[in-house]
């Protein structure tokens, strides 16, 4: 990432690349960013600002050409590059998210699986037989991962990831709680908190319920 540009805007990305191929679904050629913002419940501003992180997009009353912007975020945030990914933990979590997530059309290959549990060893997954984790150092070493994807209980996660550093993954989709960036500074991780989303969501309706009702027109 830039050292210009917040992690903020950065986490806007996706959600812009998910409106534009939207919009080229229903065929729009070209927006406005008084459109795009309308859409998305963002401010013009907002947009402009983001987008201008990275370079001018827009042409001065023309707007945004939809495919060409849609594919220049996708450009930005590496998507075309296809970097190999492997799982840790195939229970319940581990499996939906390699059954259902779209990993190619998110920049990554789904490439191994592992799991302690002989009972799932040696069952498929898609495309992807689940390993033993004692193989995780045998598979990744000749040829590293750039991203683990952690489904397993917070107390398994330091031993799992001291191995996945030293092996020399440098990124985690991290669903453990285990908190790995304070203890590995040179590594990047995007935490999962099912729990904490829960619990913003209780949090912005207990603040929905203290609003007057609105009067009936």
């Amino acid at each position: 990432m830039s050292k210009n540009v917040s992690l903020p805007v950065v986490r806007r990305l996706p959600r812009y690349y998910r409106f534009l191929r939207e919009l080229m679904e229903n065929g729009v050629i070209r927006i406005s960013s008084g459109d795009l913002s309308r859409r998305m419940g963002l401010t013009a501003s907002q947009i402009r600002q983001d987008l201008n992180c990275f370079g001018g997009f827009g042409q001065q009353g023309y707007g945004y050409n939809v495919r060409a912007l849609y594919e220049e975020i996708g450009r930005i945030m590496g998507l075309g590059k296809h970097r190999e990914a492997i799982l840790v933990g195939a229970g319940n979590l581990g499996r939906a998210v390699s059954r259902h997530m779209d990993f190619a059309s998110r920049g990554f290959a789904l490439t191994g699986v592992f799991d302690v549990n002989p009972e799932l060893v040696g069952r498929q997954i898609g495309e992807v037989v689940i390993q033993d984790i004692r193989q995780l150092e045998a598979f990744c070493a000749p040829n590293p991962p750039a991203v683990a994807i952690l489904c397993i209980p917070k107390e398994a996660a330091p031993a799992i990831v001291k191995r996945l550093v030293a092996l020399g993954v440098r990124g985690f989709w991290n669903f453990s709680h285990y908190d790995i960036a304070l203890h590995y500074p040179e590594v990047v991780a995007e935490n999962v908190h099912l729990g904490d989303s829960l619990s913003t969501l209780c949090y912005r309706i207990n603040e929905l319920e203290k609003q007057p009702a609105q009067p009936e027109e």
